[in-house]
This record gives C-alpha cells, structure tokens and sequence, in this order.
C-alpha cells in the first residue's frame, strides 16, 4: 500500500516535466570502442624465440607442443622462403627456371623443330605459359582468389588442338612446373592439374562433336574434385578437413573449359592455325569455293574426292592429321577453275583445245593452276596451312607429256626446262607429301588402258618412286618406310575402286 501510494504521488508530480536524461547512447563512441577492443586482441596464443628448442627427439608431444609444430607447419606451406636468404633464393629460381627453359628448347628442337621456325607458333607457347605463370602469381598474394580457379587444363588442351599431343603435355608439365614456385603446396598443384589436365586431353577428342566440351568439363571437374579429396585425406587423415569452399572453385575451374570454343576461334584468326573444328567445316562440300569447283569443273572436282579418299586413308595409316589432308586435297586444284576446259578430267571426247596449242604455251597453262589456285584461296581467306598444299601438291616437277613432245619435236634445240617445271616449293610436312602422290597416282589411274593388278601396281611403283628419286619428299617428315607402306595402300584401294574392271584369268 505504501509503494503504491507513493508511486501515485510521483505520478502526480510531473516530475518529467523538469528532469532531463542525463546518459545518451552513442552509436559510433561504442563501435569505436568496441574496435578497440577487438585490436587490443592477439591471433596468437603464444611467441616461439629464434632458436629456441620446439621439442626434442623422443620427447612427448603435448598439446602445446602440437599447436606451435602445427603453426610452423602452415607458415612454412604459406611462406616457402620463410627465414631464408631471399636474394640466394632468387638466384636459385633463376637457375632451376632456366634449366626448365633449356629443357623445353631441347625437347622442341628434336621433336618440333617446325614450332621453333615459326614465331607464331613459338609466340603462342610461350604466352600461354608466361600468362599461366602470371595468373598463378597474381592468384598466391590475393586471399580472395583461390589458385584453384585457374584453368590450367585449357594449356594442354589448346597445344594438343594446334599441334599434337605430345607436344601438348611436356609444354604442360613446362607450365606447371614453372607456376609451382608460387604456390604453397608446390606437389599437390602439380600432380592434381597434371591428372586433371591429361583427363581433360584424352576426352576432348572430337571437337565438332556436339556437347564434347560440357563431358569434358565434367570429367574434369571428377577428376579434380576426386584428387583432391585424396590428397586431404592423405595429408590430414580426417573427412572433417576437407575445404569444400576450394572444390566450387574448381568447379569454377572447370567451366572455364567452356570458353575454348571462342577461344579457339580467336587463336586461329590471331595466329593463323586450324583447329580440327574448322577442317571438318572446310571438308564440307557445300563450302561456296567447293560449290564453285564442281560446277566450273566437275572433272577435277570428282578428282579431288578421289584423291581426298586416297590420302587421308594414306595418312591414317603412317600416322599425321586425317582431316587435314583432307581438306588440303580438297582445294588443291581449284585453280583449275580458271580455265577447266584445258585439263583432261574436265575435257569432252575428241576436244582437245591443246591441239591448237605450242607444247610451251600448254606447259604454262598446265603449271599456272598452281598459282592461280594460290591467288584464289588467298581471295577466300583459306588458311595458310591450305594453302601450303596448293603450292607444294606438284612440287618442283615436271610437266611430263607436254616436255617429252616438244623434246621429240624439236630434237635439235636446246630446251630451257624451267619452263616445264613447276614453281615448287616441295612439300614440307607429311601431309604434303602423301597429297603430292595422291594427286599423281590418281591423275595417272584414269590414263590406264587396261585396269589390271599388275597394271595398277606398276602405275604406283612408277609414279611414287620416280618423285623419290626427284627428292620431291626431302623436305617433309616422312620415312622410306611410310613411302613403302603408302604404296600398298595405293595399290590396293584403286584395285577396289576399279575392281568391275580388272581382268581375272580363267
């Protein structure tokens, strides 16, 4: 009753009408203080002397021995160089990344030494290794971005897409190697991209292949998160230290393989390559030069299928790319075109509009597709590489048939052969030279008379092995052993072709 009664009388007296708050809050004084606070905090729980014993061989590991091993354990993995002398360490980086280098030179010098003799090509490693490298430096003194993230597989995948496989992985295992200096775990960055990588490799086989790319980015993801998971446990032996937040930025990591299309494209324009997608577009003969081809000179475009037939089967058999020969065979008499009417496949029965012609002017008619094929393709934007097939497919040959009449002719005057020779240059890679005794086996197959096995065999004996003695193949990367096994399959794929005609004996 008494509380209550002075509670009323309080009431009663308006006491707020003449007494103020004399405490406010402050919001920005208390978060002021508040940081103060959480300055004044230390990470550690303790300080280890320079020099000072940690623990001794045989002694008991306490709790408190655990956590200062564990902490020079993680500042040694985030710091390689930790109480090292930096500029004897530089040194010893500078030494081992040349002899990485060397290395590299050494192996290309034996196995590619056409990369070495284009710039392009040369330019190309080495910015994908020096941007790798980069990126892998830039990513270790960032703590918001994982190196996991970087797309290391595109490196193998890239190289094996413009060059060849092997080729592909060692530049790689280069890469690698070379970006290892920057990060903590120098082993486990390795050997995780590098399985990653050859996963990524051998499952990106077919590029026009529709949905390739995305397999092959799961597969990669697989393989990533599968060796990581691996390697954790073989390092920490507990499910609990797995860092699932690093398996999204592998995830990360393999979507990135989703821009190689672009990507590709980008390279080809930049660089000039071909990538095995834009063979296979090339080979389609609804391409408007190849449309072009068999209606100005359905003959020779017939002839080129033929010969496409021949020598990608050819260089299937003595390894190289299919696809490339094949595309290469197909453009490489377009300069046929120009006047088709004066090459044989393209000639109606009993016109000849050679007969009207000196032997010398037919020989520059004959010789001239070359070039004018040269100048077509440039005006079509074909690669190089196509183009390279164009030059070389007859090398520096002769124009046989219109050669050996004007020697008959006019035995007594002395004949400047330059002008039966083609221009050349001779074929400069394996496909090049299968081309060349495609081109000239299939043009001589339709002269036979009588298409008989002997026939057929002594044709290709013949026509191959006099462009050996010539040295046409001098210069292309193929074996008398290749040559030898080409041969056979000439001989016996244009057996089958005109089987109907072949005489049997009873």
């Amino acid at each position: 009753g008494a509380s209550a009664s002075s509670l009323t009388i309080l009431s009663r007296m308006n006491l707020s009408d003449y007494l103020g708050p004399n405490i406010m809050y402050d919001e920005a004084m208390t978060l002021k203080v508040h940081q103060a606070a959480l300055d004044e905090l230390t990470l550690t729980q303790g300080m280890v002397q320079s020099g000072q014993l940690i623990i001794a061989r045989g002694e008991l590991v306490t709790q408190s021995d655990f956590l200062i091993i564990e902490s020079l354990r993680k500042e040694y993995e985030s710091n390689p160089n930790v109480g090292k002398n930096y500029l004897v360490v530089y040194l010893g980086q500078l030494l081992l990344i040349t002899l990485i280098f060397m290395a590299m030179f050494w192996f290309i010098y034996y196995f590619r030494k056409d990369i070495l003799a284009n710039r392009r090509q040369t330019l190309f490693t080495l910015g994908l290794i020096v941007v790798m490298v980069g990126l892998t430096r830039a990513a270790s003194t960032q703590e918001a971005v994982s190196i996991y993230v970087i797309p290391f597989v595109l490196v193998p995948i890239f190289l094996k897409t413009f060059f060849d496989i092997r080729y592909a992985l060692f530049v790689y295992m280069i890469t690698l190697l070379l970006a290892g200096f920057w990060v903590p775990n120098s082993y486990q960055f390795v050997l995780m991209n590098f399985l990653a990588g050859l996963v990524g490799v051998f499952s990106l086989r077919s590029y026009y292949k529709r949905g390739i790319l995305f397999y092959t980015a799961i597969f990669v993801l697989a393989s990533y998160t599968i060796i990581y998971i691996i390697l954790t446990l073989l390092q920490e032996g507990d499910f609990g230290q797995i860092n699932w937040v690093d398996v999204l930025w592998l995830a990360g990591n393999a979507l990135l393989i989703l821009t190689v299309y672009p990507l590709v494209f980008v390279f080809e324009r930049i660089f000039g390559f071909l990538s095995d997608a834009t063979l296979f577009e090339l080979s389609d003969t609804n391409q408007p030069l190849l449309r072009a081809l068999a209606e100005k000179a359905p003959g020779t475009f017939q002839h080129s299928m033929q010969v496409a037939s021949l020598a990608e089967e050819g260089v299937l058999k003595v390894g190289g790319n299919s696809l490339l020969v094949r595309a290469g065979a197909l453009y490489h008499d377009i300069g046929k075109m120009e006047n088709p009417h004066f090459f044989i496949e393209n000639l109606h029965e009993g016109s000849n509009p050679h007969n009207e012609l000196d032997e010398r002017t037919s020989a520059k008619l004959i010789i001239g597709h070359v070039l004018k094929g040269v100048e077509i393709a440039k005006k079509h934007n074909l690669n190089e590489t196509i183009i390279d097939f164009i030059r070389t497919h007859h090398g520096t040959g002769t124009v046989q048939f219109f050669y050996r009449t004007y020697l008959n002719t006019n035995p007594d005057e002395e004949v400047d052969i330059n002008e039966f020779t083609y221009p050349g240059p001779l074929p400069s890679s394996k496909e090049n030279a299968v081309l060349m005794m495609a081109d000239s086996v299939e043009a001589a197959s339709r002269t036979l008379k009588a298409y008989t096995r002997e026939s057929i065999s002594d044709l290709v004996e013949n026509i191959v092995s006099r462009q050996a003695e010539e040295e046409q193949f001098s210069e292309a990367d193929i074996t008398f052993a290749d040559i030898s096994t080409i041969k056979e399959i000439f001989k016996n794929r244009l057996t089958n072709i005109y089987h109907s005609r072949i005489e049997y004996p009873e």
